[in-house]
């Protein structure tokens, strides 16, 4: 039993106001607040018509199901018409129905996960009595209890991630990318990736987990550590991060830095790039977080793949829909970059969801408008499933809102946009990242079912502990305090 939530306090459908640290925190809407309350009064009251305690509930289907059913209810008292969580009446009560709605048995390739090493070289490069990412994870897990000033930071750990994913959620393949910094301060190094990936392996989960070489081409030395990342690290993609550089200055991928990356990629067989667009980091170097350099590159350089992490998305920009020059930051930058340089659906560039789809969760307008936009422009096989987690703990409740979100007949009238399918969410979720990061059927197949990871959790779910926790910062201070102390 969890001691933190003993009493069945913590919702599995995570809706707060938790961010990744590359963003400030917003906080929750009343609309929010009002789905969150409704869903603890009944999971009371329905816990108790079960014969169950309220964390038993929670814990299993159905508790996932009475809570998406609650934001329901209080986004359409608060006049939502976008989109919704489709779910039967019957799925509050029934462990069956809930299950086939919440449940399923889609291959999930997550493209963009995050951990910390608690006792990295890192730290000792950080100032005197500094608790960096303390911001983060609260003390708020089990690990936190352990003895030392930073035992906090085991709640980021490499344990805690595979637990997260890989027991927690239905996640089959997760990629683990970086976070913008410097070589020296890297919370997590290559070598630390390499590291879990090993460990992961011997669990024989070959290729549950896959790793980015991270590079920023205006920094001194990145360019020529490319060599090194694709030689002797077995990456799967090298991470940009365009809005960042020497003094907060970024670059532009068609500027010199930028070229010189993409054409050494190439010639080091590396053929997908990964680039952090949106969630801008702050006014400073503003435009180089917009898309306007997508298009152009990927016209120029059409045997590469361009994933652009977070789709563009801006938590301060309402999605709507997209008209053609009317100049509108967010997806609309990737959308309108597409365009201008003729590059059309289901091409070489991959919209990614980490931090998006978690934050479009919040409102279901807001999310018709920016799940419709991706699917329309960028294309039904281009959008690619990632949750940026463990910044938000496990990504199962990003994988079950995922699972029932519709598109109101309304908007897709209105806008154009497709309904969601089983079929699209079964390429959102795995299949259309397959082919990029190079995943074949027969490995999909085998990577769901026979190997130790598979084993093991099948023994775990006997019992399962998930914590309901989010990690990141979840107000304006805790983020400041994060920014000032090592983030």
């Amino acid at each position: 039993m969890d001691k933190f939530d003993k009493d069945g306090v913590r919702l599995p459908i995570k809706i707060d106001s938790t961010s990744n640290g590359e963003f400030e925190p917003v906080p929750i809407s009343r609309t929010n607040e009002k789905g969150n309350r409704l869903a603890l009064e009944r999971a009371d009251e329905l816990s108790r018509h079960k014969g169950q305690t309220r964390r038993k509930f929670l814990v299993s289907a159905c508790g996932a199901a009475s809570t998406l059913m609650a934001m329901n209810t209080a986004n359409a008292y608060a006049g939502k018409r976008g989109g919704f969580f489709e779910l039967r009446d019957e799925s509050a009560l029934d462990d069956a129905s809930a299950l086939a709605e919440v449940g399923g048995d889609e291959f999930i390739f997550d493209v963009q996960g995050h951990y910390v090493n608690p006792e990295g070289e890192w730290l000792g490069r950080q100032p005197p009595n500094a608790r960096p990412y303390s911001g983060f994870a609260k003390a708020s897990c089990e690990l936190a209890d352990e003895p030392g000033d930073r035992s906090y930071l085991n709640c980021l750990s490499e344990s805690e991630f595979i637990k997260d994913v890989f027991m927690d959620s239905d996640t089959d393949i997760m990629v683990l990318s970086f976070v913008p910094s410097t070589r020296e301060n890297e919370p997590v190094t290559i070598e630390d990736a390499d590291q879990t990936r090993r460990i992961v392996s011997e669990l024989e989960g070959s290729k549950r987990l896959m790793i980015h070489g991270r590079v920023n081409p205006n920094q001194e030395g990145d360019l020529e550590a490319m060599d090194e990342l694709a030689e002797n690290w077995n990456i799967s993609a090298f991470k940009t991060y365009t809005q960042y550089g020497p003094g907060g200055v970024g670059y532009f991928l068609h500027d010199d830095v930028g070229m010189a990356m993409i054409e050494r990629a190439q010639r080091l067989g590396v053929r997908n790039i990964c680039i952090h667009k949106g969630l801008p980091f702050g006014p400073r170097s503003y435009e180089h977080s917009q898309c306007s350099d997508i298009g152009i590159v990927a016209k120029m350089y059409p045997d590469m793949n361009f994933l652009i992490y977070h789709s563009g998305f801006v938590t301060g920009v309402r999605e709507q829909e997209f008209v053609d020059g009317a100049g509108r930051d967010g997806i609309d930058t990737l959308i309108q970059s597409l365009i201008d340089n003729e590059i059309g659906s289901n091409s070489n560039v991959y919209a990614e969801l980490g931090s998006t789809w978690r934050y479009l969760m919040r409102d279901p307008d807001n999310a018709a408008h920016a799940m419709g936009k991706l699917l329309r422009y960028c294309g039904e096989d281009n959008v690619l499933w990632g949750t940026d987690s463990i910044w938000y703990g496990s990504p199962q409740d990003q994988i079950q809102a995922f699972r029932t979100f519709q598109i109101s007949e309304e908007y897709q009238e209105r806008y154009g946009y497709p309904a969601i399918t089983d079929e699209i969410r079964r390429k959102i979720f795995g299949m259309n990242a397959a082919g990029p990061y190079g995943i074949a059927e027969d490995e999909i197949r085998g990577l769901t079912a026979t190997d130790r990871v598979a084993t093991e959790k099948l023994a775990y779910l006997e019992d399962p502990q998930p914590s309901f926790l989010t990690y990141g910062p979840k107000n304006r201070r805790e983020f400041l305090n994060f920014l000032k102390l090592g983030g």
